[in-house]
């Protein structure tokens, strides 16, 4: 695997108010499923030290072998269900980047 095809996803999502404790909870199932494909390298979830607000902010960062490794992660059962069924409608806002190395 060469470094120049990794694919990193940063997704910053902002919880509507009171549903930070569920998507928490989602997305630690999300993170434990998706560490089992074949093409995820990395999965993280971060948020913000001084944020106690149960409307917060969380940064997930997720490595992917590449394009067709995230390509597939997206058409998986558990994204759809765990994220487009059930986070997407918990989140206030998203906002998605994807990386690549620069030669």
């Amino acid at each position: 695997m060469s470094v120049s095809e990794q694919m990193i996803t940063m997704a910053r999502w902002q919880t509507k108010e009171g549903t930070l404790d569920e998507v928490l909870r989602l997305t630690a199932e999300l993170r434990s499923k998706s560490l089992t494909e074949p093409g995820c390298l990395g999965y993280e979830v971060f948020k913000p030290l001084d944020d106690d607000d149960d409307h917060g902010a969380l940064l997930l960062i997720e490595r992917y072998r590449d394009h067709a490794a995230l390509q597939s992660h997206r058409q998986s059962a558990h994204y759809r269900e765990l994220v487009v069924d059930r986070i997407l409608p918990l989140l206030e806002s998203r906002h998605v980047e994807l990386l690549g190395p620069r030669e």
